[in-house]
């Protein structure tokens, strides 16, 4: 029996209502995770730190996805909770449509500054035409990676997580099986890397929309709209904190390769990506939660049940401490093996990746309290708040303090800069449910 957004959700349901993004989120995450595996083993350290170094600009394009995802789908599900199904449709279908626009504007853009903006960051010779050939392939798929985000939060908005769960699925697989062609087999190297991703993203984001396309037996359909700029701002303010998320997180990892770059070399952004990976995957079980539970926020909101509000705030934050135990435990026990991985082949880069990793590792602790309440606030159409959690988290307490710290401790601090912010972001978090709890009886 499928699960609705007006039910009451047990633990064991809002479970399996969240599964499904749960598991997108993560095979999202995975492309990366491949690419720098048959990057670093059969491409070559170089390509591999250009593969790290440039990503964070990439991420920041494909990231607008995630704000029309997350900020149209608070509204689509309030809507709906509202009773007002053709309304939501009509929003639905101006978000997918102007997200392909801009998409398409993204990419040209970012094909034309790739060179400079990865010079200005400070790479040179051959790690910055390795960053330029890898960047420019991923561009060409950008606007449907846009959409591969957007609809990876909306198909839980349209009840329909469990297709969405099988789409992501095939686009991982794809890139799975392409990276073991190009660059295992045909030996192509970076460029192949990068067109395995790139087509797995047309995958993620060019299948749903056809689905959406055509007559389905989801809550949403795309078709013929009339575009409302007040509700497209609403849709762009309520999302705007994924958004900061994001970019504050793209700019950040930034700085982060820079001062690695300066402390410890083009090693020391190697064992950056190396944790970046681990982290990808799991905050994605984190963000996944999030975006899964976040129509029934919504919806409930709409409705007007703070009971069920209730019910899904306590439970969510008792799941939320769960996974992040669960989290650290594994990071601090795999953290040799899943080095080896990727720099088995270099002693002196696997020793560096493991102390960072042991240190970094205590960041899990944190981040996830921090991800669901920025996104809870989403999911109430409160976007400010949303916003200034995560613009803190990401953008002013992990900039202070990458570059506090390092000159305290040099690389370990780098490192200790993580867990820092994390931390600091939680009593942040904490102080806005206190201050918030009486406007929404949640």
């Amino acid at each position: 029996m499928s699960i609705q957004l007006s039910d009451h959700f047990t633990y064991g349901k809002l479970f399996r209502f969240t599964l499904p993004s749960i598991i997108m989120l993560v095979f999202t995450s995975v492309y990366g995770v491949v690419d720098g595996f048959f990057v670093s083993n059969y491409a070559g350290k170089t390509s591999f730190t250009a593969v790290n170094f440039i990503m964070p600009f990439l991420m920041i394009l494909g990231c607008f996805g995630f704000m029309f995802g997350t900020g149209g789908g608070a509204l689509i599900a309030k809507t709906l909770g509202e009773g007002k199904k053709e309304k939501a449709n009509n929003l639905f279908s101006m978000i997918v449509y102007s997200s392909i626009i801009i998409g398409v504007i993204l990419a040209v853009l970012g094909f034309l500054f790739i060179r400079p903006i990865a010079r200005l960051l400070g790479a040179d010779g051959e790690l910055l035409e390795n960053c330029v050939t890898y960047g420019r392939i991923i561009l060409i798929a950008i606007p449907a990676f846009t959409l591969q985000y957007e609809f990876q939060c909306l198909f839980a908005t349209a009840e329909k997580a469990q297709l969405g769960l099988y789409i992501t699925i095939a686009a991982g697989l794809t890139n799975i099986v392409l990276d073991a062609l190009f660059v295992g087999a045909f030996k192509w190297g970076l460029q192949g890397a990068a067109a395995a991703t790139a087509l797995s993203q047309c995958v993620g984001g060019i299948i749903p929309l056809i689905y959406f396309a055509r007559p389905n037996s989801s809550l949403l359909q795309l078709g013929r709209f009339y575009f409302n700029g007040r509700s497209f701002l609403t849709v762009c303010g309520n999302g705007s904190s994924e958004l900061a998320t994001n970019i504050s997180m793209s700019i950040v990892n930034m700085l982060y390769n820079t001062q690695l770059i300066k402390y410890a070399g083009e090693d020391g952004v190697a064992a950056y990506g190396v944790m970046m990976y681990v982290s990808m995957i799991f905050n994605a079980i984190f963000i996944g939660y999030s975006v899964g539970t976040s129509p029934a926020v919504s919806y409930n909101y709409g409705a007007e049940n703070t009971e069920e509000l209730k019910n899904l705030r306590k439970k969510s934050y008792f799941i939320i401490g769960f996974f992040a135990a669960v989290m650290f435990i594994l990071a601090e026990a795999l953290a040799k093996p899943l080095s080896k991985i990727f720099v088995g082949y270099d002693d002196g880069l696997l020793l560096l990746t493991l102390q960072g990793f042991m240190i970094f590792s205590f960041s899990f602790i944190f981040a996830g309290f921090v991800i669901f309440s920025s996104a809870f606030f989403t999911a109430l159409n409160n976007g400010l708040v949303s916003a200034l959690i995560s613009f803190l988290r990401a953008f002013v307490f992990q900039i202070s303090a990458v570059l506090i710290l390092p000159i305290i401790w040099k690389v370990n601090g780098i490192w200790i800069s993580i867990v820092v912010a994390e931390f600091m972001a939680v009593i942040v978090s904490v102080l806005f449910l206190i201050g918030n709890k009486k406007k929404y009886h949640y």
